[in-house]
């Protein structure tokens, strides 16, 4: 689950603070909630909402007033990160997966140099305004590279199979199909231009390219063509109806004026032999499809994984929560053997 995001700084990560460990899963009197040896305490709470509250004033944004829903259902979502986070932090100790200050120190390099040119100055500035010390950006890049590390961890031997690659090209054979296409080199003018698009039509045949570059952009409309010459290529039906018809139709290096119920008149020339329609075949799109299957992949197998830890707080009873601070509903309700979770 995430919440509003550090804007400039760590553009993924949840504003909520890390949770602190302990030995007992007994709640403590300052306690919101405890997951195993985690303990969330009512002060990280308080903090996160704060720096919610500020992220909503830097929106422009009206923060929910205390005791509407509204301000009930962000407090629940900070809790549940809160707590997600201290599953994750649990489970990443059992993967042995670590994140050391040097880790942290040159994550934070990175984005100072990212986003504030490098200038310490700027950066202590810019967090200073979003409420952060630069102990909790830290404590944020921590977290960050600790679910970075984890996705790695968890999806590590995720991999499309042959089959799954087949089967994706042969449901989506419609994406690999090119239709005709043809280079062009075009002028647009707009509406009611007619006399203007017949004279260039008329200076333009068998003209240079110095001169088509110099017209195009002196006329042209089109800011997408007017700095390169008027050149594009097209496929059959990309464009209007009117400029579709003579570019697949006139002879290479025919100049026209057309005019077009939409953009209005058009000077142009086909400027290449028709390219037929062709189809990529499997061999060429496996690698984008086992890139785009793995993603897919990794992400489904991560979100399984979410699931099934949860679920395993949840079952164990390593979930506990202050009065007044569980969620409703529960998460673990929602799980079908989760029975386990208490209120004390």
């Amino acid at each position: 689950m995430r919440l509003r995001s550090l804007v400039f700084v760590l553009p993924f990560v949840l504003l909520v603070a890390a949770c602190g460990g302990a030995s007992s899963a007994k709640l403590a009197s300052g306690d919101v909630a405890v997951v195993g040896n985690q303990h969330i305490t009512k002060k990280e709470l308080d903090r996160a909402m704060a720096l919610n509250r500020i992220a909503f004033r830097n929106q422009g944004r009206a923060f929910p007033k205390a005791g509407s829903t509204q301000y009930a259902s962000l407090r629940q979502q900070v809790i549940a990160a809160l707590v997600q986070n201290a599953e994750y932090a649990i489970e990443a100790a059992k993967l042995g997966i670590k994140v050391t200050a040097k880790d942290i120190a040159a994550r934070l390099a990175s984005i100072k140099k990212q986003y504030f040119g490098g200038s310490e100055k700027t950066y202590r500035t810019q967090i200073a305004k979003q409420g952060f010390t630069d102990a909790e950006v830290r404590d944020q890049i921590r977290i960050q590279l600790l679910t970075e590390r984890l996705y790695e961890k968890v999806t590590a031997n995720v991999t499309p199979s042959p089959s799954e690659v087949q089967a994706y090209y042969k449901a989506h054979i419609s994406q690999y199909v090119t239709q005709k296409s043809r280079g062009v080199r075009y002028i647009l003018l707009g509406k009611n231009k007619q006399a203007l698009a017949q004279s260039l039509a008329a200076r333009l045949r068998g003209a240079s390219d110095a001169t088509w570059c110099a017209l195009a952009k002196r006329y042209s409309q089109d800011p997408s063509t007017k700095g390169s010459c008027g050149k594009a290529t097209f496929q059959q039906g990309q464009t209007v109806p009117e400029f579709d018809k003579q570019l697949f139709s006139l002879p290479t290096s025919r100049v026209v004026a057309v005019d077009t119920a939409k953009y209005g008149w058009f000077v142009l020339q086909p400027t290449t032999a028709v390219k037929p329609p062709s189809v990529q075949t499997e061999q060429e799109a496996a690698p984008t499809i086992e890139q785009q299957l793995s993603q897919q992949d990794r992400n489904q197998a991560m979100t399984d994984w979410v699931t099934r830890i949860t679920k395993s707080f949840c079952t164990s009873g390593q979930v506990t929560y202050a009065v007044g601070y569980q969620p409703e509903p529960d998460p673990c309700s929602s799980l079908q053997t989760a029975t386990n979770t208490t209120t004390t």
